[in-house]
């Protein structure tokens, strides 16, 4: 069975983070694992308070997984502080070898749909400096590539000029997801190893109950890539899961709800 190890906070209300990774990868009947970063006290209403763990333990968490069962992908989500974030870079780079894996993707998590930031401020430089080197996938929303490329993502051009140059920047594939925008969610990813754009062009399902899309986008391109898919393929397999997962219409909460991750196709 592959394994999957996600790196990310705890959300107690089971929509993002942790949870949600943790039954995506049981979705794909994946062998999940996990290392928490942070404890958040959030529902689907919105995140009311964030607490980093400890670096050190972040760190032994990791080893324990790394040292007894080596994942087949790793999926990083909020690691909220900057000596998480060198505890996190310090053990992949010990243990990423180029060619072999883990597959390593990253949803830079900056802020929640709610507008609570969930990245200190000196952590953001060490998130792209140290991690994102190492991962061989970002996931950047639209308002996270605008700024993290410090430009405004308007026309389709545009987007494939950041997306080219995020990846020439950090040496990593990027996918842009475009579920923020006006019309449509159309994804677009650039592969750096093969200098291409690839765009998935999909319909903006109208439902407030999207709490948690990023982290389970991302988690379900780790287990695709586990699988054995091509970048490309992971990626499009990942949004028609998401897509199921959405039109479900499950409602749960007075918010922004969480997905059906056990839908039934």
């Amino acid at each position: 069975m592959k394994t999957i190890l996600t790196i990310a906070g705890s959300d107690c209300s089971g929509g993002a983070g942790i949870q949600a990774d943790l039954k995506t990868i049981g979705a794909h009947g994946l062998y999940g694992m996990s290392v928490i970063t942070a404890v958040t006290v959030q529902n689907t209403v919105g995140v009311k308070r964030v607490e980093p763990m400890e670096s050190g333990l972040v760190e032994e968490q990791l080893r324990a997984v790394f040292e007894d069962i080596m994942p087949d992908a790793v999926k990083i989500g909020m690691v909220v502080t900057k000596k998480n974030i060198e505890a996190v870079a310090r053990v992949l780079t010990e243990y990423k070898r180029p060619g072999k894996g883990p597959f390593v993707v990253l949803d830079p998590v900056l802020i929640s749909t709610s507008g609570k930031k969930l990245l200190q401020d000196d952590a953001e430089e060490a998130l792209k400096e140290q991690l994102f080197g190492i991962s061989d996938m970002i996931t950047p929303n639209l308002p996270e590539a605008c700024h993290i490329g410090n430009t405004r993502i308007m026309s389709p051009q545009q987007r494939e000029e950041v997306a080219k140059d995020m990846a020439r920047r950090y040496g990593c594939s990027v996918l842009i997801k475009g579920g923020h925008g006006d019309v449509g969610a159309d994804d677009l990813l650039f592969h750096f190893k093969k200098d291409r754009c690839t765009w998935y062009s999909s319909e903006k399902i109208d439902s407030q109950n999207n709490h948690g899309t990023g982290c389970t986008l991302s988690s379900a391109i780790a287990c695709n890539m586990a699988l054995g898919m091509t970048m490309e393929q992971a990626v499009e397999n990942a949004k028609e899961y998401i897509t199921g997962a959405l039109r479900d219409g499950l409602n749960l909460g007075h918010g922004n709800g969480p997905l059906n991750h056990f839908f039934q196709k």
